[in-house]
């Protein structure tokens, strides 16, 4: 697995951690970053988790906002935790990351949604994801 994808999966770890928890996404990052220093069996948390949670962690209101505006006959609290979480940093990812290519941070959110949630979540993801791209200029602010 390409550094980048691990890195986007433990960042959707920690989101989703947060998220039931009910824990600040920095509070639970800070957890990971001590536990891999004290203990030499978990891996390090590389620098690109830690900008994909600070940036959700700066916009998480934004994208909420945006994913409970845009996924049709869904209310955030209702969809499952793994899409919550995986809708979460694929926006913050599609339209704030300038480094990473539109089709790159859908795929990506895609293969999580495959691996993570239920079979109809990675055509729910990509759809909404999909129209985050087609409206990203709009969506910046």
């Amino acid at each position: 697995m390409a550094a980048r994808s691990k890195a986007r999966k433990r960042a959707f770890q920690i989101l989703f951690e947060a998220d039931q928890r009910g824990a600040a996404v920095r509070e639970v990052l800070a957890d990971w970053i001590r536990h891999a220093r004290s203990d030499d069996r978990q891996p390090p948390v590389n620098e690109y988790t830690m900008q994909l949670v600070e940036g959700y962690a700066e916009r998480a209101a934004r994208i909420d906002e945006l994913i409970g505006t845009y996924a049709v006959d869904w209310a955030l609290d209702r969809m499952p935790a793994a899409d919550r979480s995986i809708l979460r940093l694929g926006a913050y990812e599609l339209i704030w990351e300038d480094g990473t290519p539109d089709a790159v941070a859908i795929d990506e959110a895609v293969q999580l949604a495959k691996e993570f949630s239920t079979d109809d979540s990675p055509a729910f993801v990509n759809g909404l994801l999909g129209r985050f791209k087609e409206l990203k200029p709009s969506l910046r602010r």
